[in-house]
């Protein structure tokens, strides 16, 4: 076989589908985040304006986090030298977990290097403690959840998204006895809209199911003390095990689960992610915590993001985009074809020094490609403004249809 012509194949397959994915090298500026210096590929930098960061709320600069971790790293080191079973526990690390578990009101909270990875060794380790367990997950969870209830070789059931009456009719057809555990998210960041927690929750009850959510873009973003969707509605007691993530909204690096002591035990004896890791460095860690400590008092924060996505969708709206609008904090903006959305970002960035990234198949599916905007506390209204007259020039540019789409 020709290996080079089997890869020349492959990746020209992206190139004439549009969705080829191009890293954009940028440098952040400390204290001046979301601006950004881009370096081009022939050499030469611009200045621009970063749209599409999981740093929701700029904490990635915060002085609180940074000053955590200049302490934690001047006094440790760089790394953590090992795996937790193996010198890879600290007390930064420990620490962490103990804001997590507070955050979310359990008993006990367990780090990963990843969102990703909790998920994944999370969701494949439970049908090894839990034998002849179904997994029900909506259709929509996160690739990490769906590779992990893939590898974990148990029964599965997908419900179509948010729909509780699919959910039961997969809930009455599993045999009575059986552990059952409801997957599902809090926000689907895609579309930014939520999941029907409580409902959910009543159903899984009432089939004696254990519930599992991704709160993911959810934690320190929601609740006012920032522990997600389901503590701004009351209902964090009602989940058995909660994923979140320490590298969006917390603006650091890592993720976790946080639930009942006995689980987070029995994960973390088992989870082979989770074993076989070098745990998160030190100073990552202090930051988090650092992090996760700060927000759970700083409502002004979210009060300003929340603003700012408001603002910028009813902007956006006003020029008959076509936006999908769920209330949450995301804002994509719907282009419907991978060609025009690589464009139109392109543009964005090449002309304007707004860099907002394309969303494109397989992230969502096809006909479905957008431009998925992440509006800051830190963005001022002149960088929101720009946004908008630039949407409104290169929309017309390329002959694109307005208000398609509205939620």
């Amino acid at each position: 076989m020709n290996y080079d012509q089997a890869l020349d194949t492959a990746i020209n397959r992206l190139h004439t589908e549009g969705r080829y994915r191009t890293f954009i090298d940028i440098e952040r500026q400390k204290g001046a985040y979301p601006n950004a210096t881009w370096r081009k590929p022939d050499g030469t930098e611009k200045d621009i304006t970063v749209w599409c960061g999981n740093d929701y709320l700029g904490m990635g600069q915060h002085p609180v986090v940074l000053e955590a971790m200049h302490e934690a790293l001047d006094a440790t080191g760089a790394g953590s030298g090992g795996t937790r079973n193996i010198s890879g526990t600290t007390v930064y690390h420990k620490r962490l977990e103990a804001e997590l578990a507070d955050l979310h009101g359990k008993e006990a909270a367990l780090v990963f290097s990843s969102a990703y990875i909790a998920n994944d060794a999370t969701l494949s380790t439970l049908p090894h403690l839990f034998p002849g367990l179904v997994i029900v997950s909506d259709q929509l969870n996160h690739a990490s959840m769906i590779e992990g209830i893939r590898r974990s070789g148990t029964e599965k059931h997908i419900f179509k998204h948010n729909d509780l009456a699919d959910l039961r009719r997969i809930l009455s057809g599993i045999e009575k006895g059986r552990p059952i555990i409801v997957a599902f998210e809090s926000i689907y960041s895609m579309d930014g809209d939520f999941g029907k927690i409580k409902e959910i929750c009543d159903l899984a009850d009432e089939f004696g199911a254990l519930k599992y959510i991704d709160e993911v873009h959810a934690v320190g973003m929601y609740g006012p003390r920032g522990g997600g969707v389901a503590e701004r509605d009351g209902l964090m007691d009602r989940i058995d095990i909660i994923n979140g993530t320490l590298g969006k909204a917390y603006g650091v690096f890592g993720g976790y689960i946080a639930a009942s002591a006995k689980m987070i035990d029995a994960v973390r004896s088992y989870a082979p992610g989770f074993i076989f890791t070098t745990s998160i460095p030190p100073a990552i860690a202090a930051g988090a915590a650092a992090s996760v400590k700060h927000l759970k008092t700083d409502q002004g924060l979210r009060d300003k993001q929340q603003l700012h996505a408001r603002i910028l969708k009813m902007r956006l709206k006003g020029l008959g985009l076509p936006i999908i609008d769920h209330g949450s904090h995301i804002v994509p903006v719907h282009v419907g074809d991978p060609i025009h959305c690589k464009m139109i970002s392109d543009m964005l960035l090449e002309h304007f020094g707004i860099y907002v990234q394309p969303i494109n198949f397989p992230t969502v599916p096809r006909g479905t490609e957008r431009l998925r905007f992440t509006p800051s506390p830190v963005h001022d209204p002149a960088q929101i403004d720009a946004v908008v007259k630039a949407m409104d020039v290169l929309w017309q540019h390329c002959a694109l249809n307005r208000a398609e789409v509205s939620a």
